[in-house]
């Protein structure tokens, strides 16, 4: 199979993805790639566990795992912080396969989830980030600080669904991709180092998951300390700990660390969407997906 090719540059109001030309990579190195809302902050989590085999990480995981592309922080900060951490290291990205450098010398990890609960979390996250998270966000898209976005999940979920400020992506408005970015990644799968999980498989069998990946990653399970690092990735325990694993805690992106962690929403959008929108996710998702990763996405 032919290796990925980076074909272009994504750039808007939260991230950007030229940031991958100021980074150098080393061996062994894990992008924890996924959409936005689908397991991000959980597969960061279970990486840096097996990476570092205790639960007492070296430094809070919204530090030692970050989002590289993400405007906020200043690229050079972000990768002098990488630079500076001596061990195999967890970039985050929430950019399509088609816009990521691909080195064959580090792993990718992805992580799925059904677009219909991914949306819904969308609509936490909005509700959740902080003022002045949503004025920069809103500065950088030239927009006025009045702006707002639509919050009713019926109105917001065609204008996700089927549009994004990329024209040749098919979805994600305003907060990013599902399907368009899955499917980069999924057209890839056969690649030795690029990894799937899928939120619905870590929340039926966490164990088993963890293991998986521990094996597609070259890293031995000890079972001395296994039950310790399962526990400290369970989503309970890491909403415990919401201060130091929320992504951009340290600087001040959500109203509440702790509802970042809201709760899972699987299967919610049943009872959420109208059957008008119901219908629309079929026609949509049957058109642009594959029956085969269709099923995988929704956890079939």
């Amino acid at each position: 199979m032919p290796c990925p090719q980076r074909t272009h540059t994504y750039t808007d109001m939260i991230f950007d993805s030229s940031r991958w030309d100021s980074f150098w990579p080393r061996k062994g190195d894990i992008v924890v790639a996924t959409p936005p809302k689908c397991g991000t902050t959980w597969t960061q989590m279970i990486c840096a566990l097996l990476i570092h085999q205790t639960s007492d990480l070296p430094m809070p995981l919204t530090k030692l795992s970050r989002w590289l592309e993400r405007h906020i922080e200043p690229v050079e900060n972000i990768v002098a912080d990488f630079e500076a951490q001596p061990w195999r290291r967890i970039i985050k990205t929430h950019t399509p396969l088609d816009g990521l450098p691909y080195y064959d010398e580090i792993d990718y990890v992805f992580c799925g989830r059904d677009p219909r609960d991914a949306f819904l979390s969308v609509l936490d996250h909005l509700a959740n980030v902080s003022e002045e998270t949503r004025l920069d966000a809103l500065k950088r898209a030239g927009l006025p600080p009045a702006s707002q976005f639509p919050t009713e999940p019926n109105t917001l979920f065609p204008l996700w669904l089927t549009s994004s400020p990329f024209p040749w992506v098919w979805d994600g408005f305003p907060v990013g991709s599902v399907m368009y970015l899955t499917d980069t990644y999924w057209r890839h799968r056969d690649m030795p180092n690029i990894h799937f999980l899928h939120y619905g498989d870590l929340t039926r069998d966490l164990d088993g998951e963890m293991r998986r990946l521990s094996a597609a990653l070259g890293i031995p399970v000890d079972e001395a300390r296994w039950p310790a690092l399962v526990e400290a990735a369970r989503f309970e325990t890491m909403k415990k700990n919401a201060a130091r694993n929320a992504p951009g805690a340290h600087f001040g992106e959500w109203k509440s660390d702790s509802d970042f962690f809201r709760k899972a929403r699987r299967g919610e959008w049943r009872s959420v969407l109208s059957p008008e929108n119901q219908a629309l996710y079929e026609q949509v998702s049957r058109e642009r997906l594959s029956p085969e990763l269709k099923r995988w996405l929704e956890g079939a």
